[in-house]
C-alpha cells in the first residue's frame, strides 16, 4: 500500500464511483496507479474545467463523492470556476491536484506552472474549498486523508488533496475512516422541541426546502416530516424538483414576484416559515415582493440553526430532521393545513 493507493481506496470507501482528470507531468506518477490498481474508473477530458463540470455533476447526480484529478498549477487553476460553483452550491467534489517534490520545491528555482509561490494554488483553493491536505508526509496521510474526506461529507463542499509526485509511492497505511463530527444531541433535540412549539401555536406554518435536502440525502425522511406535519410545502428555485417523486403535495416553487402568487403568499405571508436547507441567496430570494422577516423562521441550514434570536450552532440538517421525525412519529398525521 501507498499514498496514491490508500486514497483511491478511501475515496472508494466514502462512495466515489470514478475519477474524471487530464494527466499533467506533476500528475503523472498518480495517474500511472490510478490505471493500473483499477480501483476507480478514470474518464479523460480535454479541458480542466470540463472535469470539474464533470465530476461536480456526478457528486450531484449520485448524491456521493465526485473526484477530478489534475496537474499542479496549469491544471487546478483552471479549475477555479467549477470548484468555486460546486462551494457555493454545496457539491462534495474532491480535487487532486499534482504538486511539486520536495526537491524540486528546495531548489529555489521558478518552477513551471508555479505562480508566486508554490504554495499559490493551496492559498487560492482556501477561498473555494473547506478543507486542504498536502500528502507529503506517509505517516500522517491516512490520518490527513480521513480528515479531508470527512469534511467533503460533512460539510457537502469540494477540498483539496495535493499530492506532490515524489510521495506518490511512498509506502503508507490504509486509511481508517474519521469519525463523524461530534455534536450535542441534548441540544438537537431542545431545537426540535422550540421548532415543534412554535409550528404549533403559528395560524400559517409553512415548510422551504432547498438543496441541502438532496445534497445529504434527507428527502425521503423529509417527505415523512412534511406528511407529519401536514403544513404547505414550497421548494426554493435553487430546490426545484425536491420531493417530486414523494407522495407530499408541493405547492410549487417560490419565485417571489414572478411567481405564482398563492405559492408566495405562502412563504411571505407565513408566520412560521420553516426553511431546511435553504441557501439565502439572490437566487432563491432576490425577487422577493419583500423582505422575509426571519424572527418568524427557523433557518437550519450549513450545520446550524436559527430560531428567532436563538442560536443553535454545530447541528446536521440529518440529525435535526430525525429528532422532529421521533418528536412526531407517534402522532397521527393532521388534516394538511392548505390555505
Amino acid at each position: 500500500m501507498n499514498i496514491a493507493l490508500s486514497l483511491l481506496h478511501a475515496l472508494k470507501a466514502h462512495g466515489a464511483r470514478e475519477i474524471f482528470g487530464i494527466p499533467g507531468d506533476f500528475a503523472l506518477p498518480f495517474f500511472r496507479i490510478v490505471e493500473e490498481s483499477g480501483v476507480l474508473p478514470l474518464y479523460t477530458l480535454s479541458h480542466e474545467p470540463g472535469i470539474g463540470f464533470a465530476a461536480d455533476a456526478a457528486a450531484r447526480f449520485n448524491g456521493a463523492l465526485g473526484v477530478a484529478a489534475v496537474t499542479y498549477g496549469a491544471g487546478a487553476l483552471n479549475m477555479v470556476n467549477p470548484v468555486a460553483g460546486a462551494y457555493a452550491e454545496r457539491s462534495p467534489l474532491v480535487v487532486i491536484s499534482g504538486a511539486p517534490g520536495a526537491a524540486e520545491v528546495r531548489s529555489g528555482m521558478l518552477l513551471h506552472h508555479q505562480v508566486k509561490t508554490t504554495d499559490s494554488q493551496f492559498a487560492i483553493y482556501r477561498e473555494i474549498t473547506c478543507a486542504q491536505t498536502r500528502l507529503d508526509d506517509p505517516a500522517t496521510a491516512p490520518a490527513e486523508i480521513a480528515r479531508v474526506l470527512g469534511a467533503c461529507r460533512e460539510q457537502s463542499r469540494p477540498v483539496l488533496i495535493e499530492v506532490p509526485r515524489d510521495a506518490v509511492a511512498l509506502p503508507c497505511a490504509p486509511v481508517r475512516p474519521a469519525a463523524p463530527a461530534a455534536y450535542d444531541r441534548e441540544a438537537v433535540e431542545a431545537c426540535a422541541g422550540e421548532i415543534l412549539a412554535r409550528l404549533a401555536a403559528a395560524a400559517r406554518p409553512t415548510l422551504l426546502v432547498d438543496i441541502e435536502v438532496r445534497r445529504y440525502g434527507l428527502e425521503a425522511r423529509v417527505a415523512e416530516l412534511a406528511h407529519r406535519l401536514a403544513i404547505p410545502v414550497v421548494t426554493t428555485f435553487m430546490g426545484r424538483g425536491l420531493l417530486a417523486e414523494a407522495a407530499v403535495p408541493v405547492a410549487g416553487t417560490y419565485l417571489g414576484v414572478a411567481g405564482e402568487p398563492a405559492v408566495t403568499a405562502l412563504v411571505e405571508d407565513s408566520d412560521c416559515l420553516l426553511m431546511l436547507g435553504v441557501l439565502l441567496s439572490d437566487t432563491n430570494f432576490g425577487v422577493s415582493g419583500r423582505q422575509i422577516d426571519l424572527r418568524k423562521a427557523v433557518y437550519a441550514a450549513d450545520r446550524q440553526v436559527q430560531i428567532g434570536f436563538h442560536h443553535y450552532p454545530d447541528l446536521p440538517l440529518g440529525a435535526l430532521v430525525e429528532a422532529l421525525l421521533a418528536l412526531v412519529s407517534d402522532l397521527d398525521p393532521p388534516e394538511p393545513r392548505l390555505r
